[in-house]
Parts: C-alpha cells; structure tokens; sequence
C-alpha cells in the first residue's frame, strides 16, 4: 500500500494589522483557518490557491510569495497534511458571492485576536504560518514548477 498526505494549499493575507481567516464547520465543531483546501487534479499550486481564497472567502488574491511547505499529521482524523502556504495580494471582493458550504463568515483578525483563539484553530499550522509572516519569511514563487 502506497501511502500519501493529503496536498493543501493555504493564503496568508495581511491588510492593515489584520489577517484574513474563515470560520468554517468542522467535524470537530465550530473552526477558524486560513482561506485553504485541497490541491485539484491538473490543478498548479498558485492556481489552487486562489481558487480557494475566492471560494471560501469571496476576494480575489493574487499570490506573490511561497510562505512555507508545512507536515501536519491530525490525531483527530489519523491525516497527513502537505500545506504550501502563500502571501500575496487582494485585487478585489465580491460581498455578495456565495462562500463554500461549511463556510460561516470571513473575518479580520489582529495576531492577537487569532493567538486568543488557538482552541478554536483547525489545526496548529494556523499560528505558525502567521508567525513565519510575521518574521518576513517569504520565498520566491520561482521555487514552484508545474509541467503539465
């Protein structure tokens, strides 16, 4: 038996002090987490991304930096996590779009506001990504090759 980890994708986006979250149903109740998911099939990992920020939060984002490729493993549900997370840009919003199913709200949240919270996080992967943002990691989106 092969096996593989799950292949996630993650926006970390700061505007003004603030980084966007969502508040999404989870198994294990009531989550926040940054706008991310799953990788598609002949999907790169830019493209994903902003698919997903659209998707679960309604702005449009333009990825600029790889943050960090992260390894989680959930207890919880015995899943193996690969998460490329990204910084990167908002272009714009849609309010009135539809957010994905499980998705209650986008919301701004000060670094404060989101280490208050870490009981409600969907995972640990939260925290770090924003304190690797805020140490200025940033890498160059160079580093990704997609063939198709």
């Amino acid at each position: 038996m092969i096996w593989k980890p799950n292949t996630t994708v993650a926006a970390v986006i700061e505007r003004d002090g603030k980084f966007l979250l969502v508040e999404e149903e989870t198994a294990q109740g009531v989550r926040f987490n940054q706008p991310a998911g799953h990788l598609e099939a002949n999907e790169s990992l830019v493209a994903a991304v902003t698919r997903e920020v659209l998707e679960e939060s309604a702005y449009h984002f333009i990825p600029q930096h790889l943050l960090g490729v992260y390894r989680w493993h959930s207890g919880e549900s015995d899943t193996t996590y690969l998460r490329f997370a990204f910084t990167g840009a908002i272009t714009g919003h849609e309010a009135e779009r539809q957010l994905d199913t499980g998705i209650l709200q986008a919301i701004w949240l000060t670094p404060d506001e989101i280490r208050a919270c870490q009981a409600r996080h969907r995972s640990p992967l939260i925290m770090r990504c924003v304190e690797d943002y805020l140490a200025g990691k940033r890498y160059p989106l160079e580093l990704l090759v997609h063939y198709d």
